[in-house]
């Protein structure tokens, strides 16, 4: 660490913003490029860490420094601070590196005392401007350093609008000011007993530690994870001499955006009021003026400013949002930096900043956050919209929906075919609940995570989804939902919810449609000639295939033949096969099974048309089929209560064996690989479902490409058994048709032990596809659902990790197992396709990784297609420029 803290503006420049901070480092560059900016100081992000590392005192040799730097401020001025004749007053705020709008402290002012007040009133020939800005100083002070809130002094300033009888500040007389300013420093008496500080130089040394304890403020803590801001980059502080906008209509303040921050459309977006400060602009105590509105007031001050915009546009070659002060019709730039802006307005203006040759593709591929595509993807609530949020759960898939309850799924069918928009309510869903998932515009749950099957089927289905929401409890024989409020939502009641943060809404709320237009299809192009990595869907039906190929996936990565044994008119069979006493029986149930499975895959194969395939034969417990056992027992229970014996005996016969079949860990359990061994007929019939379908498709003339992918091995013998029996299979059905045909057997890598012998696994395998999410729970020793509901969000709210390892791949651990994987697997084979079609494979700091350790594609969710694309093109533009 360097000793130097304090640098003056004309010392700084864009590159340095780690050690000025964003507003530091611009205040530096435009003062370089000659802009008029008021002169300044700024002190380091390295004094602020240094701050807190020494017990909230400042370090050694900042206050000489500050002290030296102050002295050239002052003669670049022509001031002094503190000084009784001609005393310079500063403005101090905080600068964090990233940008974090609001979230710390500034004060104006700073200087002013009983005694500089008269200098600044002879100074500028104006006692009631100068009483204006004292009182504005004691109550910004007050706040921001002595803890003093603002309806204090707002009570105070009220009293004597009403005795005068007016509206705004600026009508306020000199009496009253003078009067304001003593009842404001009484407050500060009772208060803190203490006076207002006189001193300037003990002001700004406790404006200084005011800044630097903001950067841990709670609105600024929580503004950080949000956005995810390492809490290590520390604040710099910005001490800058005063320009008034308050001395009169020839002077003003504002703030303005070189393009439309909405909708980025290339015009002056911004306002300003005259005979203002800063802070009056934010404060909604009068309407700011549009800033189109200056040309008519000040015509040359804005001719002077729409040059500056286009300069500074011109100069950073991207959106700036810039803050101005007008002092006497000089112009002067307080702050510039990247302006924040919509998904569509980011789109838009990186295609047209490449149209008019201020930056390259590559560029414009970097300017646009793959997860701001979300909104543009899906419905969403209406930003206007005022909302009263009763609840929050897991965001478990993105969009938005409004619809009527109902809590369950077979009236949620029904009440869709009569033309009702409905929101499916439920404990958590099962297979029986699917149709009326398909049927609801949205789905709630108060239990399960992100992996549980209501939020799997929603963002597979690219319906919104709220899950393990465990602040309301459901009531199915009320047919009503209670919140930790105690706000009743009863069935035919409106609710909304948005499953891209996990509110839960009173009432129908306002939506705004998918934004698709040229400039996003045009982006993603870019997208395809970058990137290396190959995106595929995570679809099972042709529906999700079809939208998943109109948002340019190249192929299926996971088709989950789980989810074909879902459907209500299948799920009777399902349980017949897997409550077989013997293999004939089993094999009756197959045999009904296997037209219903063909035709499964002729669809989806046929819909993929050219691209490939992944299907993973079954791979859930059987018992998550079966009926519920607390359910089937509150059943029984019921009929013997009630002295019924219809029935009683067949469900006691069910509910013995559901019990046979429930185990004390299903995760871990006869799932997957395991099941094809067991009872091989099961993964036989799936098999010659997919083949039978690719041999009437290849009489349809259509180019199929099956991959058949076997879950959860962890051992080479598993997947040498299985790939066996699948090659029989394929073998039969040619003999039988007289078809030749292409295909590939491959697996999921998804248990630790499969990672550390990948060398030997890839002996047997056309390719490799890891399933990050089984991958996590196994290498964590986390079971998902408990993890989320219980305590992940408190390992990331106390930083024992930095994510949710579910969300955001754990590099480190899973994969570090991952990269092992690889280096095996491409050792015994090196033209391995290999790929991941966890949820991961649609997170971008998950691609990235997944472009550095060589995989060959990524498989989400249709709905993250352009995502990955997205994120898989800066993955090889950010790369390559990191090993430049």
């Amino acid at each position: 660490m360097s000793n130097k803290f304090v640098y003056l503006f004309n010392e700084g420049a864009a590159d340095l913003k780690p050690l000025l901070g964003g507003k530091g480092a611009n205040l530096g560059e435009m003062t370089k490029i000659g802009l008029p900016v008021p002169p300044g100081l700024t002190i380091s992000t390295e004094a602020c860490n240094q701050y807190f590392l020494e017990g909230q005192q400042f370090p050694q040799g900042l206050e000489e420094q500050l002290r030296e730097k102050l002295a050239e401020v002052e003669r670049a001025v022509g001031k002094k601070f503190g000084d009784t004749k001609n005393p310079l007053l500063v403005s101090v705020r905080s600068g964090a590196v990233i940008s974090m709008p609001g979230m710390m402290d500034t004060i104006l002012n700073l200087g002013l005392n009983d005694t500089t007040i008269h200098a600044v009133a002879e100074a500028s020939g104006d006692e009631r401007f100068a009483l204006d800005c004292y009182r504005r100083f004691i109550q910004m002070f007050s706040d921001v350093v002595l803890g003093i809130e603002h309806y204090n002094f707002e009570q105070v300033m009220d009293k004597y609008k009403d005795q005068q009888g007016i509206e705004f500040d600026y009508e306020l007389t000199e009496d009253s000011l003078k009067k304001i300013i003593e009842g404001y420093k009484s407050i500060v008496s009772r208060k803190v007993g203490r006076s207002f500080p006189q001193d300037p130089i003990e002001q700004l040394d406790l404006a200084i530690r005011a800044v630097f304890d903001s950067w841990h403020n709670q609105r600024a803590n929580v503004y950080r994870k949000i956005n995810k801001i390492p809490d290590s980059l520390g604040t710099a502080v910005n001490v800058q001499s005063m320009v008034f906008g308050n001395m009169g209509n020839n002077c003003g303040t504002g703030v303005a955006f070189t393009r439309n921050p909405s909708t980025g459309e290339k015009v002056l977006y911004g306002e300003y009021l005259l005979n203002a400060q800063g802070e009056d602009v934010v404060a909604g105590i009068r309407t700011p003026q549009p800033i189109t509105r200056l040309q008519e007031e000040l015509p040359e001050v804005f001719d002077q400013f729409i040059k500056t915009c286009n300069l500074l546009e011109n100069h950073y070659q991207d959106m700036q949002d810039i803050e101005f002060t007008i002092e006497r019709g000089n112009l002067y730039m307080l702050q510039t930096r990247t302006g924040k802006r919509t998904a569509s307005s980011a789109i838009k203006i990186a295609v047209d900043m490449v149209s008019e040759g201020l930056i390259d593709k590559e560029t414009a591929l970097k300017r646009v956050e793959p997860a701001q595509l979300d909104q543009l993807l899906h419905r969403r609530i209406d930003p206007k919209a005022k909302l009263e949020v009763v609840a929050k759960g897991l965001p478990a898939s993105p969009g938005a929906a409004s619809g009527t309850v109902v809590f369950d799924a077979d009236e949620a069918e029904q009440m869709s075919e009569a033309g009702k928009k409905v929101m499916l309510v439920r404990t958590e869903t099962t297979p029986d609940d699917i149709h009326g998932i398909v049927a609801a515009q949205g789905i709630l749950t108060s239990r399960g995570g992100m992996t549980s099957h209501a939020a799997v089927v929603a963002r597979g289905m690219g319906k919104p989804c709220v899950c393990g929401c465990e602040g309301i409890k459901i009531d199915y024989d009320k047919e009503q939902l209670v919140t930790q409020d105690g706000l009743i939502v009863k069935k035919g009641d409106d609710l909304s919810i948005d499953g891209a943060n996990g509110q839960v809404i009173k009432g129908h709320v306002p939506m705004i449609d998918p934004e698709l237009g040229q400039e996003f299809l045009t982006l993603l192009e870019w997208a395809n000639d970058v990137r290396k990595l190959g995106v595929r869907a995570n679809a099972d039906t042709p529906q999700d295939a079809k939208k998943a190929r109109e948002f340019g996936a190249e192929g299926i990565g996971l088709c989950r033949t789980e989810h074909m044994f879902m459907a209500q008119e299948r799920l009777p069979i399902v349980q017949q096969m897997i409550l077989a006493d013997s293999v004939q029986e089993r094999q009756k149930a197959l045999d009904k099974l296997l037209p219903m499975q063909q035709e499964d895959f002729y669809g989806i194969l046929k819909a993929m048309d050219g691209f490939p395939v992944t299907i993973r034969l079954l791979d859930p417990p059987l018992h998550e089929f079966l009926p519920n056992l607390e359910e089937l027992l509150v059943e029984i229970t019921k009929l013997e209560c009630q002295g019924k014996k219809t029935g009683l005996q067949e469900k006691r016969e069910l509910l013995s064996q559901v019990r046979a079949l429930t185990e004390f860990n299903p995760m871990l359990g006869h799932r997957g690989c395991r099941l094809g061994i067991t009872f091989p007929e099961v993964y036989a019939m799936q098999a010659k479902a997919i083949f039978q379908a690719v041999v009437q498709l290849i009489k349809e003339g259509v180019d199929v490409k099956p991959e058949v992918e076997i879950p959860l091995v962890g051992h080479v013998n598993e997947l040498a058994r299985l790939r066996k029996l699948i090659i029989e299979t394929a073998d039969a059905i040619k003999g039988e048709t007289g078809v030749d045909f292409k295909y590939e057997v491959g697996t999921m890598i998804e248990v630790p032990r499969a990672c550390t012998t990948a060398g030997e696994i890839a002996k047997e395998a056309d390719f490799f596809s890891f399933g990050t999410n089984d991958l996590t729970q196994t290498t964590f020793g986390f079971s998902r659902d408990d993890a989320e509901g219980k305590f992940l969000h408190h390992y990331v709210n106390e930083k024992i990790l930095s994510d949710n390892p579910f969300i955001v791949l754990d590099r480190d651990g899973v994969g570090s197992l991952m990269k092992m994987a690889v280096q095996q697997a491409r050792e015994t084979r090196p033209n391995l396709l290999i790929g991941i079609c966890g949820e991961h494979g649609g997170e971008p700091s998950s691609i990235e990784f997944c472009h550095q350790i060589g995989l060959d594609f990524v498989s989400c969710s249709p709905f993250r297609v352009p995502i990955a694309r997205l994120a898989a093109a800066q993955a090889a533009v950010n790369n390559r420029d990191q090993s430049k």
